[in-house]
Protein backbone atom coordinates (compact mmCIF):
# COMPACT_ATOMS: atom_id res chain seq x y z
CA UNK A 1 0.00 0.00 0.00
CA UNK A 2 1.44 3.35 -1.02
CA UNK A 3 0.42 6.84 -2.06
CA UNK A 4 -0.03 7.67 -5.71
CA UNK A 5 3.14 9.34 -7.01
CA UNK A 6 3.02 13.07 -6.45
CA UNK A 7 0.42 12.90 -3.65
CA UNK A 8 0.97 13.16 0.09
CA UNK A 9 -0.87 12.93 3.39
CA UNK A 10 -0.25 15.72 5.89
CA UNK A 11 -0.56 15.51 9.69
CA UNK A 12 1.07 16.63 12.90
CA UNK A 13 3.49 19.57 12.74
CA UNK A 14 3.52 19.66 8.95
CA UNK A 15 -0.25 20.02 8.78
CA UNK A 16 -0.12 22.62 11.56
CA UNK A 17 2.30 24.68 9.46
CA UNK A 18 0.15 24.26 6.34
CA UNK A 19 -2.87 25.45 8.30
CA UNK A 20 -0.92 28.44 9.58
CA UNK A 21 0.03 29.42 6.03
CA UNK A 22 -3.55 28.99 4.80
CA UNK A 23 -4.84 31.09 7.69
CA UNK A 24 -2.34 33.84 6.87
CA UNK A 25 -3.42 33.84 3.22
CA UNK A 26 -7.10 33.86 4.14
CA UNK A 27 -6.62 36.74 6.59
CA UNK A 28 -4.90 38.87 3.94
CA UNK A 29 -7.44 37.95 1.24
CA UNK A 30 -10.31 39.01 3.48
CA UNK A 31 -8.44 42.12 4.63
CA UNK A 32 -8.46 43.16 0.97
CA UNK A 33 -12.23 42.44 0.83
CA UNK A 34 -12.21 39.29 -1.30
CA UNK A 35 -15.15 36.90 -0.78
CA UNK A 36 -14.60 33.16 -0.41
CA UNK A 37 -15.69 30.79 -3.19
CA UNK A 38 -15.77 27.00 -3.52
CA UNK A 39 -15.91 25.75 -7.11
CA UNK A 40 -16.35 22.21 -8.46
CA UNK A 41 -13.44 19.76 -8.75
CA UNK A 42 -15.20 17.83 -11.51
CA UNK A 43 -15.89 19.73 -14.73
CA UNK A 44 -16.94 18.95 -18.27
CA UNK A 45 -13.93 17.95 -20.35
CA UNK A 46 -14.91 20.34 -23.14
CA UNK A 47 -14.65 23.26 -20.74
CA UNK A 48 -11.24 22.30 -19.36
CA UNK A 49 -9.89 21.43 -22.82
CA UNK A 50 -11.24 24.56 -24.49
CA UNK A 51 -8.71 26.60 -26.45
CA UNK A 52 -9.79 29.54 -24.29
CA UNK A 53 -8.71 27.61 -21.19
CA UNK A 54 -5.20 26.76 -22.30
CA UNK A 55 -5.94 24.18 -25.00
CA UNK A 56 -3.17 21.84 -26.05
CA UNK A 57 -0.77 23.30 -23.47
CA UNK A 58 -2.66 21.70 -20.60
CA UNK A 59 -4.36 18.67 -22.20
CA UNK A 60 -1.41 16.35 -21.64
CA UNK A 61 -1.45 17.01 -17.87
CA UNK A 62 -5.21 16.87 -17.34
CA UNK A 63 -6.78 13.96 -15.45
CA UNK A 64 -9.64 12.74 -17.65
CA UNK A 65 -12.42 10.32 -16.74
CA UNK A 66 -15.82 9.07 -17.85
CA UNK A 67 -18.81 8.76 -15.52
CA UNK A 68 -21.53 6.09 -15.59
CA UNK A 69 -23.52 8.22 -18.01
CA UNK A 70 -20.60 8.13 -20.48
CA UNK A 71 -19.99 11.84 -19.97
CA UNK A 72 -16.42 13.02 -20.55
CA UNK A 73 -15.16 14.82 -17.45
CA UNK A 74 -11.91 16.13 -16.05
CA UNK A 75 -10.44 17.13 -12.70
CA UNK A 76 -9.67 20.83 -12.49
CA UNK A 77 -6.01 21.66 -13.12
CA UNK A 78 -6.29 25.20 -11.76
CA UNK A 79 -8.87 27.45 -10.10
CA UNK A 80 -9.05 30.05 -12.88
CA UNK A 81 -11.26 28.22 -15.37
CA UNK A 82 -13.77 27.05 -12.71
CA UNK A 83 -13.96 30.69 -11.53
CA UNK A 84 -14.58 31.90 -15.09
CA UNK A 85 -17.29 29.24 -15.42
CA UNK A 86 -19.04 30.50 -12.25
CA UNK A 87 -19.11 34.07 -13.60
CA UNK A 88 -20.32 32.86 -17.00
CA UNK A 89 -23.14 30.81 -15.41
CA UNK A 90 -24.23 33.61 -13.06
CA UNK A 91 -24.67 36.80 -15.11
CA UNK A 92 -26.49 38.43 -12.20
CA UNK A 93 -23.33 38.70 -10.07
CA UNK A 94 -22.71 42.36 -9.29
CA UNK A 95 -19.45 43.64 -10.75
CA UNK A 96 -16.77 44.30 -9.78
CA UNK A 97 -16.65 40.97 -7.99
CA UNK A 98 -13.65 39.93 -5.89
CA UNK A 99 -13.21 36.31 -4.89
CA UNK A 100 -10.65 34.02 -3.32
CA UNK A 101 -10.51 30.24 -3.28
CA UNK A 102 -8.20 27.79 -1.53
CA UNK A 103 -8.62 24.29 -2.94
CA UNK A 104 -6.99 21.23 -4.47
CA UNK A 105 -6.14 20.95 -8.16
CA UNK A 106 -4.70 18.02 -10.13
CA UNK A 107 -2.05 17.73 -12.85
CA UNK A 108 -0.54 14.59 -14.29
CA UNK A 109 2.83 16.23 -14.81
CA UNK A 110 6.44 15.65 -13.76
CA UNK A 111 6.98 15.45 -10.00
CA UNK A 112 9.79 17.54 -8.55
CA UNK A 113 10.57 19.74 -5.56
CA UNK A 114 7.58 21.99 -4.92
CA UNK A 115 5.55 20.40 -7.76
CA UNK A 116 3.05 17.63 -7.04
CA UNK A 117 0.18 15.96 -8.91
CA UNK A 118 -2.41 16.74 -6.24
CA UNK A 119 -1.77 20.12 -4.71
CA UNK A 120 -3.36 23.12 -3.11
CA UNK A 121 -3.79 26.41 -4.95
CA UNK A 122 -4.73 29.68 -3.32
CA UNK A 123 -6.23 32.16 -5.80
CA UNK A 124 -7.57 35.68 -5.72
CA UNK A 125 -9.33 37.19 -8.75
CA UNK A 126 -11.30 40.32 -9.50
CA UNK A 127 -13.66 40.67 -12.47
CA UNK A 128 -15.08 43.99 -13.65
CA UNK A 129 -12.09 46.36 -13.34
CA UNK A 130 -10.27 47.18 -16.57
CA UNK A 131 -7.76 49.64 -15.11
CA UNK A 132 -4.25 48.85 -13.79
CA UNK A 133 -5.40 49.54 -10.24
CA UNK A 134 -6.61 45.92 -10.15
CA UNK A 135 -3.11 44.60 -10.92
CA UNK A 136 -1.54 47.08 -8.49
CA UNK A 137 -3.82 45.98 -5.64
CA UNK A 138 -2.99 42.32 -6.25
CA UNK A 139 0.71 43.18 -6.19
CA UNK A 140 0.18 44.94 -2.85
CA UNK A 141 -1.65 41.86 -1.59
CA UNK A 142 1.13 39.51 -2.71
CA UNK A 143 3.85 41.61 -1.07
CA UNK A 144 1.85 41.69 2.17
CA UNK A 145 1.31 37.90 2.14
CA UNK A 146 5.03 37.15 1.88
CA UNK A 147 5.94 39.85 4.39
CA UNK A 148 3.68 38.09 6.89
CA UNK A 149 5.28 34.75 6.02
CA UNK A 150 8.77 36.32 6.38
CA UNK A 151 9.75 35.21 2.87
CA UNK A 152 11.71 37.82 0.85
CA UNK A 153 10.38 37.85 -2.73
CA UNK A 154 10.84 39.39 -6.15
CA UNK A 155 7.62 39.81 -8.11
CA UNK A 156 8.58 39.91 -11.79
CA UNK A 157 6.02 41.46 -14.11
CA UNK A 158 5.49 42.21 -17.76
CA UNK A 159 2.70 42.86 -20.27
CA UNK A 160 2.04 40.30 -23.01
CA UNK A 161 0.54 42.95 -25.27
CA UNK A 162 3.76 44.94 -24.93
CA UNK A 163 5.91 41.85 -25.55
CA UNK A 164 3.83 41.17 -28.68
CA UNK A 165 4.55 44.72 -29.87
CA UNK A 166 8.28 44.16 -29.33
CA UNK A 167 8.23 40.89 -31.31
CA UNK A 168 6.21 42.53 -34.09
CA UNK A 169 8.81 45.32 -34.30
CA UNK A 170 11.52 42.66 -34.65
CA UNK A 171 9.53 41.05 -37.46
CA UNK A 172 8.11 37.92 -35.81
CA UNK A 173 5.04 36.74 -37.79
CA UNK A 174 1.73 36.89 -35.89
CA UNK A 175 1.30 33.11 -36.01
CA UNK A 176 4.67 32.62 -34.29
CA UNK A 177 4.33 35.23 -31.53
CA UNK A 178 2.90 32.93 -28.86
CA UNK A 179 5.48 30.24 -29.54
CA UNK A 180 8.34 32.76 -29.36
CA UNK A 181 6.92 34.20 -26.12
CA UNK A 182 6.96 30.78 -24.50
CA UNK A 183 10.60 30.33 -25.53
CA UNK A 184 11.60 33.76 -24.18
CA UNK A 185 9.84 32.93 -20.91
CA UNK A 186 12.45 30.18 -20.38
CA UNK A 187 15.52 32.38 -20.91
CA UNK A 188 16.65 32.13 -17.27
CA UNK A 189 16.29 28.33 -17.32
CA UNK A 190 17.90 27.52 -20.67
CA UNK A 191 20.10 30.60 -21.19
CA UNK A 192 20.63 32.72 -24.31
CA UNK A 193 22.11 29.79 -26.28
CA UNK A 194 19.14 27.59 -25.37
CA UNK A 195 16.73 30.27 -26.57
CA UNK A 196 18.58 30.62 -29.85
CA UNK A 197 18.54 26.86 -30.43
CA UNK A 198 14.78 26.70 -29.80
CA UNK A 199 14.15 29.58 -32.18
CA UNK A 200 16.19 27.86 -34.88
CA UNK A 201 14.17 24.66 -34.34
CA UNK A 202 10.98 26.66 -34.93
CA UNK A 203 12.19 27.50 -38.42
CA UNK A 204 12.28 31.27 -37.93
CA UNK A 205 14.12 33.53 -40.34
CA UNK A 206 17.79 34.11 -39.39
CA UNK A 207 17.30 37.88 -39.32
CA UNK A 208 14.45 37.52 -36.83
CA UNK A 209 16.52 35.16 -34.67
CA UNK A 210 19.37 37.67 -34.67
CA UNK A 211 16.96 40.43 -33.65
CA UNK A 212 15.62 38.39 -30.71
CA UNK A 213 19.16 37.41 -29.68
CA UNK A 214 20.15 41.08 -29.70
CA UNK A 215 17.15 41.82 -27.47
CA UNK A 216 17.97 39.19 -24.83
CA UNK A 217 21.61 40.24 -24.77
CA UNK A 218 20.75 43.88 -24.04
CA UNK A 219 22.12 45.16 -20.74
CA UNK A 220 19.61 46.41 -18.21
CA UNK A 221 16.54 45.57 -20.27
CA UNK A 222 14.38 48.19 -18.57
CA UNK A 223 11.06 49.14 -20.11
CA UNK A 224 12.49 52.47 -21.25
CA UNK A 225 15.44 50.79 -22.97
CA UNK A 226 13.37 48.11 -24.70
CA UNK A 227 10.52 50.38 -25.82
CA UNK A 228 12.96 53.09 -26.88
CA UNK A 229 15.03 50.68 -28.96
CA UNK A 230 12.02 49.78 -31.09
CA UNK A 231 10.23 53.17 -30.96
CA UNK A 232 7.03 51.71 -29.51
CA UNK A 233 6.61 53.93 -26.42
CA UNK A 234 3.11 55.03 -27.50
CA UNK A 235 1.77 51.63 -28.50
CA UNK A 236 -1.21 50.33 -26.44
CA UNK A 237 0.75 47.65 -24.56
CA UNK A 238 3.62 50.05 -23.85
CA UNK A 239 1.21 52.64 -22.45
CA UNK A 240 -0.31 49.99 -20.15
CA UNK A 241 3.17 49.21 -18.84
CA UNK A 242 3.91 52.89 -18.18
CA UNK A 243 0.69 53.46 -16.22
CA UNK A 244 1.23 50.37 -14.04
CA UNK A 245 4.90 51.21 -13.56
CA UNK A 246 3.95 54.68 -12.28
CA UNK A 247 1.46 53.13 -9.85
CA UNK A 248 4.07 50.67 -8.58
CA UNK A 249 6.52 53.48 -7.86
CA UNK A 250 3.90 55.66 -6.12
CA UNK A 251 2.87 52.72 -3.91
CA UNK A 252 6.45 52.01 -2.85
CA UNK A 253 6.44 48.57 -4.49
CA UNK A 254 9.43 49.18 -6.74
CA UNK A 255 11.84 47.28 -4.49
CA UNK A 256 9.83 44.05 -4.68
CA UNK A 257 8.17 44.38 -8.11
CA UNK A 258 10.63 44.27 -11.03
CA UNK A 259 9.85 44.65 -14.73
CA UNK A 260 10.94 41.67 -16.85
CA UNK A 261 10.44 42.16 -20.62
CA UNK A 262 10.61 38.40 -21.35
CA UNK A 263 8.07 37.12 -18.84
CA UNK A 264 4.93 35.74 -20.52
CA UNK A 265 3.87 32.72 -18.40
CA UNK A 266 2.81 29.43 -19.97
CA UNK A 267 -0.94 29.61 -20.47
CA UNK A 268 -2.15 31.38 -23.59
CA UNK A 269 -5.23 33.07 -22.10
CA UNK A 270 -3.36 36.04 -20.57
CA UNK A 271 -4.13 39.25 -22.46
CA UNK A 272 -2.10 41.95 -20.68
CA UNK A 273 -0.15 42.15 -17.44
CA UNK A 274 1.47 38.93 -16.20
CA UNK A 275 3.53 38.38 -13.07
CA UNK A 276 5.42 35.64 -11.30
CA UNK A 277 6.80 35.48 -7.74
CA UNK A 278 10.25 34.14 -6.87
CA UNK A 279 12.45 33.73 -3.81
CA UNK A 280 14.52 36.95 -3.64
CA UNK A 281 17.53 35.05 -2.32
CA UNK A 282 17.52 32.66 -5.29
CA UNK A 283 17.75 29.56 -3.10
CA UNK A 284 14.44 28.13 -4.32
CA UNK A 285 14.20 27.87 -8.12
CA UNK A 286 10.46 27.30 -8.60
CA UNK A 287 7.79 29.95 -8.72
CA UNK A 288 5.98 30.81 -5.47
CA UNK A 289 2.98 32.20 -7.30
CA UNK A 290 1.87 34.01 -10.42
CA UNK A 291 -1.01 35.33 -12.44
CA UNK A 292 -2.12 38.10 -14.72
CA UNK A 293 -4.92 39.69 -16.70
CA UNK A 294 -7.26 37.52 -18.79
CA UNK A 295 -10.01 39.72 -20.22
CA UNK A 296 -11.29 37.37 -22.94
CA UNK A 297 -12.00 34.01 -21.30
CA UNK A 298 -15.39 34.61 -19.68
CA UNK A 299 -16.95 36.19 -22.78
CA UNK A 300 -15.62 33.36 -24.93
CA UNK A 301 -17.02 30.74 -22.56
CA UNK A 302 -20.52 32.20 -22.92
CA UNK A 303 -20.10 32.37 -26.70
CA UNK A 304 -19.81 36.15 -26.85
CA UNK A 305 -16.41 37.02 -28.31
CA UNK A 306 -17.65 40.61 -28.67
CA UNK A 307 -18.05 41.03 -24.89
CA UNK A 308 -15.11 41.26 -22.52
CA UNK A 309 -15.19 40.71 -18.78
CA UNK A 310 -12.01 42.48 -17.57
CA UNK A 311 -10.45 40.04 -15.13
CA UNK A 312 -7.15 39.76 -13.30
CA UNK A 313 -5.94 37.25 -10.71
CA UNK A 314 -3.00 35.83 -8.84
CA UNK A 315 -2.33 32.33 -7.53
CA UNK A 316 -0.13 31.33 -4.60
CA UNK A 317 1.57 27.92 -4.74
CA UNK A 318 1.09 26.26 -1.37
CA UNK A 319 3.56 23.43 -2.04
CA UNK A 320 6.31 25.83 -3.11
CA UNK A 321 5.67 28.02 -0.06
CA UNK A 322 5.82 24.95 2.17
CA UNK A 323 9.17 23.98 0.65
CA UNK A 324 10.44 27.44 1.59
CA UNK A 325 9.15 27.06 5.15
CA UNK A 326 9.94 23.37 5.74
CA UNK A 327 12.60 24.03 8.38
CA UNK A 328 10.58 26.64 10.24
CA UNK A 329 9.69 25.73 13.83
CA UNK A 330 5.95 25.50 14.33
CA UNK A 331 3.89 25.00 17.45
CA UNK A 332 1.31 22.26 17.00
CA UNK A 333 -1.97 23.39 18.59
CA UNK A 334 -2.48 21.74 21.97
CA UNK A 335 -5.43 21.42 24.29
CA UNK A 336 -5.83 23.99 27.05
CA UNK A 337 -6.96 21.26 29.39
CA UNK A 338 -7.36 17.48 29.49
CA UNK A 339 -10.16 15.81 31.44
CA UNK A 340 -9.42 12.47 33.12
CA UNK A 341 -12.38 10.50 34.48
CA UNK A 342 -11.57 8.34 37.50
CA UNK A 343 -13.85 5.39 38.09
CA UNK A 344 -17.36 5.31 36.62
CA UNK A 345 -17.55 9.04 35.84
CA UNK A 346 -17.28 9.02 32.02
CA UNK A 347 -20.73 10.63 31.58
CA UNK A 348 -19.76 13.55 33.84
CA UNK A 349 -16.43 13.86 31.99
CA UNK A 350 -18.17 13.98 28.60
CA UNK A 351 -20.65 16.58 29.87
CA UNK A 352 -17.84 18.71 31.35
CA UNK A 353 -15.89 18.52 28.07
CA UNK A 354 -18.95 19.61 26.08
CA UNK A 355 -19.46 22.56 28.44
CA UNK A 356 -15.86 23.72 28.18
CA UNK A 357 -15.85 23.41 24.38
CA UNK A 358 -19.10 25.34 24.17
CA UNK A 359 -17.22 28.16 25.90
CA UNK A 360 -14.37 28.08 23.36
CA UNK A 361 -11.87 26.13 25.50
CA UNK A 362 -9.91 23.51 23.55
CA UNK A 363 -10.46 20.35 25.58
CA UNK A 364 -9.03 16.84 25.36
CA UNK A 365 -10.74 13.84 26.97
CA UNK A 366 -8.59 10.96 28.21
CA UNK A 367 -10.63 7.78 27.95
CA UNK A 368 -7.67 5.42 27.73
CA UNK A 369 -8.51 3.83 31.11
CA UNK A 370 -4.83 3.88 32.02
CA UNK A 371 -3.33 4.39 35.41
CA UNK A 372 -3.61 8.02 36.53
CA UNK A 373 0.16 8.45 36.67
CA UNK A 374 0.51 7.46 32.98
CA UNK A 375 -2.29 9.82 31.94
CA UNK A 376 -0.66 12.73 33.80
CA UNK A 377 2.73 11.92 32.27
CA UNK A 378 1.26 11.94 28.76
CA UNK A 379 -0.50 15.27 29.35
CA UNK A 380 2.76 16.76 30.59
CA UNK A 381 4.70 15.41 27.58
CA UNK A 382 2.23 17.15 25.25
CA UNK A 383 2.75 20.46 27.02
CA UNK A 384 -0.74 20.55 28.53
CA UNK A 385 -0.55 22.53 31.75
CA UNK A 386 -3.99 21.93 33.21
CA UNK A 387 -5.74 18.64 34.01
CA UNK A 388 -9.28 18.20 35.27
CA UNK A 389 -9.83 15.12 37.43
CA UNK A 390 -13.39 13.87 37.97
CA UNK A 391 -13.72 11.08 40.49
CA UNK A 392 -16.86 9.80 42.17
CA UNK A 393 -16.21 12.17 45.10
CA UNK A 394 -16.07 15.25 42.82
CA UNK A 395 -19.09 13.99 40.87
CA UNK A 396 -21.21 13.73 44.03
CA UNK A 397 -20.28 17.33 44.98
CA UNK A 398 -21.02 18.65 41.46
CA UNK A 399 -17.42 19.84 41.21
CA UNK A 400 -14.11 18.97 39.50
CA UNK A 401 -10.47 18.93 40.61
CA UNK A 402 -8.30 21.34 38.56
CA UNK A 403 -4.61 20.38 38.64
CA UNK A 404 -1.85 22.81 37.57
CA UNK A 405 0.98 20.61 36.27
CA UNK A 406 3.55 23.41 36.37
CA UNK A 407 2.83 24.65 39.87
CA UNK A 408 1.84 21.20 41.16
CA UNK A 409 -1.26 22.65 42.83
CA UNK A 410 -4.90 21.55 42.89
CA UNK A 411 -8.20 23.37 43.32
CA UNK A 412 -11.68 21.91 43.76
CA UNK A 413 -14.01 24.11 41.69
CA UNK A 414 -17.39 24.16 40.01
CA UNK A 415 -17.28 23.87 36.24
CA UNK A 416 -18.41 27.49 35.94
CA UNK A 417 -15.44 28.54 38.09
CA UNK A 418 -13.14 26.56 35.78
CA UNK A 419 -14.61 28.33 32.73
CA UNK A 420 -14.04 31.70 34.40
CA UNK A 421 -10.47 30.63 35.26
CA UNK A 422 -9.65 30.11 31.56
Amino acid sequence: MQNVKGTYDFFGKEQALRKKVQTTLQEVFELYDFDEMSSTLLNELDLLASKYAGGDEILKEMYQLTDQGSRNLGLRYDLTIPFAKVIALNPGIELPYKRYEIGKVFRDGPVKRGRLREFLQCDVDVVGIDGPEAEAELMQLAVEVFNRLSIPIILKWNNRRFLGEVLEAIGVPSDDKLSVMLTLDKVEKIGNDGVRKELVSKGLDAQIINGITELIEMKGQTFEQVSGKYGIQNYPGALEVQVLQNLIEKLGLGQACKFDPFLSRGLSFYTGTVYEIFDAEGLFPSSLGGGGRYDAIIGQLVGRDDIQYPTVGISFGMESIMEMLENRPVQTPIAAVVIIPIGATIASALAAAANLRANGIRTSLDTGRRKLKKSLTQASSKGIRYVILIGENEESLGKVRLKDMDEQTELVLTLQEVISFF
